[in-house]
């Protein structure tokens, strides 16, 4: 996902965007953070011409889930791209850098192990504070800048 601040992105003036069929993975986990992330991935898709229908989301318990959740969506061949949204805080153990982790590298294995593009859309915060302002608040809302991402890679792949 682009390191800058996409939320107030310029229309990508994608043709065919109505034809892309996007999954959207989403951990309930830490959900007043995902809900969030999820809605800004959902307005950013619709106002870039993406069909509602063509839009499916799935919820999983956590962010570990993610992986497995996004790897069965790009194995049914069904859909242009994955969103897996996900926000894991910073606690007093390691688990926080284990989950992480293995999420990266579970995101990773779905874009090198299936054609289909599947972004990373993984809060990984120190404080619930820089969550929320990730997801909505003073630093935008990643959710948007996934779908952004999402489209330009099926326009990508699709332009191959």
């Amino acid at each position: 996902m682009a390191t800058v601040n996409l939320s107030d992105y310029q229309p990508l003036q994608i043709n065919d965007a109505g034809s892309f069929r996007i999954g959207i993975v989403v951990s309930e986990w830490n959900d007043f953070v995902t809900s969030n992330l999820r809605d800004g991935a959902l307005e950013a898709l619709i106002k870039e011409g993406v069909k509602k229908e063509n839009i499916k989301v799935f919820n999983v318990p956590g962010a570990f889930e993610l992986n497995y959740a996004s790897m069965q969506l790009c194995k049914t061949g069904y859909f242009d791209a994955v969103i897996s949204i996900g926000c894991v805080i910073r606690g007093e153990t390691s688990h926080f850098d284990y989950v992480c982790s293995a999420v990266a590298q579970g995101i990773k294995d779905c874009n090198i192990l299936t054609n289909v593009p599947t972004i990373f859309c993984l809060l990984t915060d120190d404080t619930k504070e820089q969550s929320i302002a990730r997801s909505g608040g003073a630093l935008g809302n990643k959710g948007i800048e996934a779908a952004v991402t999402a489209l330009q890679m099926i326009d990508f792949k699709r332009k191959l």
